[in-house]
């Protein structure tokens, strides 16, 4: 059965515990409250690391996985997005990896990579110029 791509990102963010409430948010919205809530999940990571807090790092990258794979990822539509879907999913798939590895090797670097890698996608995404639901 399909499932709307809103409906899956909206079940995506309840999913992985994300503070904010969505009752009433667009699609776009949802897609930037988990954008917010993996560039937390990378903050508390690298604060965690940084204390030498193993066991919280470790929850925050995992929070921060489960944003991009069962978020972001999950949102994307493969045959009607073309080239961009495509490559937002390899940023996707690399970020997932390079924290994998950060996680194993407690390398901030590599938070801090992934960090970069997903910021100026987010500023992009909060640039699109949606109309609202009353406007359209």
């Amino acid at each position: 059965m399909f499932t709307p791509v809103s409906a899956r990102a909206a079940s995506a963010y309840k999913r992985v515990g994300a503070q904010t409430s969505i009752e009433g948010a667009s699609p776009h919205q949802v897609i930037c409250l988990l954008f917010e809530a993996l560039l937390r999940s990378l903050q508390s990571a690298r604060g965690a690391l940084a204390r030498g807090d193993i066991e919280t790092k470790g929850e925050a990258i995992g929070k921060a996985v489960r944003i991009l794979e069962e978020g972001l990822k999950s949102g994307l539509d493969m045959d009607a997005g073309g080239e961009l879907a495509v490559n937002l999913n390899g940023v996707y798939n690399y970020s997932i990896l390079r924290l994998t590895t950060a996680n194993l090797k407690n390398d901030a670097s590599l938070i801090e990579e992934v960090t970069q890698l997903i910021v100026p996608v987010f500023d992009a995404w909060k640039s699109i110029n949606v109309p609202s639901v009353g406007n359209a």
